[in-house]
């Protein structure tokens, strides 16, 4: 990218800082001796927090990416001539570099979908071939909560998918990279639109929204992977000082942080989208539910843009790109962008300040 002249910018959340109180927690653990690999207090408390979240059921297992979540899940559920279907926009399809094909097995078998989301008509071509040993035993249908492009799954979506899933003999599984993001769109608590819809298992992200690192591996029914904490072992995510991806849990549940975060960056997407729209020759192209916010913007003028502000083109083709608010948004970081893409684009329409 060269050199920016604004450190700031609307690329990724996960570009973002840590939050002071999640900083503030990894100090508080951070005295004595403490035993390793997931044996110690913090751990356990953070475990239960889980269980208040999604169910008592629910077994938790922390690793430390998202990759990792989704790849190590689904090899805990799946046999390796099993398939997996998902969205053609899907994290897993598209940005882990073939680790859950790799560490599974599985195939990964995609549908197009103009806005991230699946369902089940759409599915209906990869669902067949039950018994048939010439055919990939469909097995885990995944969705991404929020999708990948800013959009969200309603309760009774999520619903029609889990039951068109356990019809069929699989599973749904649920990538929460950006689930806060979700609950807050939604106004409901996680465990409706997870344990309650349907949801077997997920992987939960606190990454994006204002934790440092580590992920969570939750199975919302017992005895779905008994085997996980072999699996997670082989797949090199058992930490040793566990206590730090546990501690920031417990500031991140804490009086609702999750929340304040992600609220805060939803709220950022809003006003972005809100003040991009009006200007001539932009447009918005998917519902802004998140944090994110998709738009065609002329290649040249995002060239020029992105010499101050950091940002990824989606659709090169299309001139789509993609613009991500985090939880240290601020409405100036908005406003100075917002200044620098009405400069850009007044000659176009032809007008003068």
């Amino acid at each position: 990218m060269g050199k920016l002249s604004n450190k700031r910018g609307f690329a990724s959340d996960n570009n973002a800082g840590v939050h002071p109180e999640i900083l503030k927690e990894l100090a508080s653990v951070n005295e004595g001796h403490v035993v390793g690999y997931g044996d110690d207090r913090y751990t356990r408390q953070a475990q239960e927090l889980f269980k208040k979240q999604f169910g008592s059921d629910t077994e938790v297992y922390f690793v430390f990416t998202g990759t990792a979540a989704n790849t190590l899940g689904l090899s805990g559920v799946t046999r390796s001539w099993n398939s997996v279907i998902t969205a053609y926009t899907a994290h897993i399809q598209q940005d882990e570099c073939g680790a859950p094909e790799k560490f599974t097995g599985c195939k990964v078998l995609t549908v197009d979908t103009p806005d991230g989301k699946i369902s089940p008509p759409m599915l209906l071509k990869h669902v067949h071939g039950f018994g048939f040993e010439h055919h990939s035993q469909p097995g885990v249908i995944s969705i991404t909560q929020t999708t990948e492009m800013g959009t969200v799954y309603s309760v009774d979506e999520i619903k029609a998918l889990a039951r068109f899933a356990h019809e069929n003999g699989m599973l749904l599984h649920m990538d929460g990279a950006r689930i806060a993001n979700a609950a807050v769109y939604l106004n409901l608590p996680f465990r409706e639109f997870t344990t309650d819809a349907g949801v077997d298992f997920i992987s939960f992200g606190g990454t994006k929204n204002g934790m440092m690192y580590g992920e969570a591996v939750c199975f919302l029914k017992p005895g779905l992977s008994p085997d996980f904490k072999y699996i997670r072992k082989q797949g090199m995510q058992l930490s040793s000082k566990m206590r730090y991806i546990s501690a920031q849990y417990l500031a991140y549940f804490r009086d609702d942080l999750w929340k304040k975060n992600a609220s805060h960056a939803n709220a950022m997407a809003q006003i972005l989208a809100q003040k991009i729209n009006g200007i001539p020759g932009i447009r918005i192209t998917q519902k802004v539910q998140s944090n994110g916010v998709f738009a065609i913007i002329p290649h040249d003028v995002a060239e020029t843009m992105m010499k101050s502000y950091f940002f990824y083109s989606w659709d090169e083709f299309a001139s789509e790109y993609r613009l991500m608010t985090s939880w240290d948004t601020t409405t100036d970081d908005i406003e100075d962008f917002v200044r620098l893409l009405k400069d850009l684009m007044l000659p176009r329409a032809g007008g003068s300040r």
